[in-house]
């Protein structure tokens, strides 16, 4: 493991000899190399505190796509002075991401999960739409820093009482609901929860479309990660205190399904609708069964490619009509017929449709919360339809109604089909070959 990652870092100063089409090449032979690497149930390709397994694989899979995808989309910047500054910047994140996912020490898990904040507020600021974006890297900011720095000292402590900061050897069997809540609160801020959100929208609203295509296709997911790491330490304190985690992302979640009715902007509704999902995911974690965890880590894939693409196809509108305010997208089924369907199909995976992979991520968390508390079918019921009709209400609002002009035609490209179609077949084809994952 520690081989692939030397030969990206020396691979640093070729990207500045490179063209954009030889770095997208490069990047598709890491992937598909990483992909040949052998993998197992448990941690395999051990060396120098990395290894991976059948969990961070396909993470970081995931990560390589996004970080091509994004690359790829942003194509406005291809012929400015700041170019190989964004090559770079993408190319650290991704290193980084591959790394976090690879961590078998608590020490560098903590050190490289915030790193990765340095790269995307770099992101925000630099290519970011208004003067607001110095605010929102500031929220991002600060709440990862609040949540995260306890968990410095907690580890600290760890390291005093075990020796040792390997996640396999270290189990607590009773600890106190502080230690519970500042060791998890971070990775909670991240996912992110119910109440710790705020930051999420500002972020998004704020961050170009490389910004937050990577923001909602990986970097949420690192909290999910890190609580499915951290809970197998934290078995025994969970069945004291996970209801009320459990019940702040239900009720959370139901809540946030309701406030996408009243959002004026895509990328604002498309951001909060991440959070409900994300709060699904928390749901399906904390019902510490496999049914749950599988089902948390399959949502993670698909709502990383599923939202990863709406937000890209909703750059498309903002590139032609330089406006993310519903009120002036209205009516592109005149305007751009030949995206429709496309944006139709993403709404229905993103309301968890079949034959999506959110489809059957949906139904195994469902599966699980029963068994951890029969009364969440209701509010499962009341979020899932609410999701359904926010999603029904981002495509009529948008491809319905009168357009503000009278001239119409089809002016999307063959690469921009050719972005939706790289998210749209791993959201289908991981559902066919879903054998190889259990």
């Amino acid at each position: 493991m520690m081989g692939y990652l030397l030969s990206m870092i020396f691979v640093i100063p070729l990207i500045f000899k490179l063209n954009f089409y030889l770095f997208q090449y490069y990047l598709i032979f890491c992937m598909l190399m990483y992909m040949l690497m052998f993998t197992s149930d448990f941690y395999c390709n051990l060396s120098y505190l990395l290894g991976f397994d059948s969990i961070s694989f396909g993470l970081i899979l995931l990560t390589f796509l996004i970080v091509n995808l994004m690359i790829f989309c942003s194509y406005s910047i291809f012929n400015s002075k700041s170019f190989f500054f964004f090559l770079i910047l993408n190319y650290i994140l991704l290193f980084i991401m591959i790394v976090f996912f690879c961590c078998l020490s608590m020490f560098y898990f903590y050190l490289f999960f915030e790193f990765s904040l340095i790269p995307l507020v770099f992101l925000i600021v630099g290519w970011g739409y208004q003067p607001e974006r110095l605010l929102s890297s500031l929220y991002l900011f600060f709440y990862t820093l609040f949540g995260s720095l306890p968990l410095l000292f907690l580890i600290i402590k760890i390291y005093l009482f075990f020796g040792t900061l390997f996640f396999d050897l270290i189990n607590f069997l009773n600890v106190s609901f502080i230690f519970h809540f500042f060791m998890i609160f971070g990775f909670l801020i991240k996912l992110p929860m119910f109440i710790v959100h705020f930051w999420l929208p500002k972020a998004h609203v704020q961050a170009p479309v490389s910004g937050s295509m990577i923001l909602a296709g990986v970097l949420l997911k690192i909290g999910g990660y890190g609580l499915i790491r951290i809970f197998f330490m934290l078995e025994f304190s969970l069945n004291n205190y996970s209801y009320i985690w459990f019940s702040f992302s239900m009720y959370g979640s139901f809540l946030v399904s309701l406030i996408c009715f009243i959002q004026g902007d895509l990328k604002c509704l498309i951001a909060y609708s991440s959070v409900s999902h994300m709060g699904l995911c928390l749901m399906g974690l904390l019902s510490l069964s496999s049914w749950g965890v599988f089902g948390s880590y399959f949502l993670m894939l698909s709502h990383g490619l599923c939202s990863s693409c709406l937000f890209m196809m909703s750059n498309f509108f903002y590139e032609r009509l330089h406006s993310r305010s519903f009120f002036i997208n209205k009516g592109l089924i005149n305007f751009m017929p030949s995206i429709t369907p496309f944006w139709l199909l993403m709404c229905c995976f993103n309301m968890g449709c079949p034959p999506s992979l959110n489809f059957l991520s949906e139904i195994m968390i469902l599966n699980s919360i029963i068994m951890y508390f029969c009364y969440s079918l209701y509010y499962f019921i009341f979020i899932s339809f609410f999701c359904s009709c926010f999603s029904f209400f981002l495509f009529s609002y948008v491809f319905h109604g009168v357009y503000h002009s009278m001239y119409s035609f089809s002016l999307i490209s063959v690469r921009e089909y050719l972005l939706i179609l790289i998210h749209l077949i791993p959201l289908v084809s991981i559902l066919l070959m879903i054998n190889v994952f259990i």
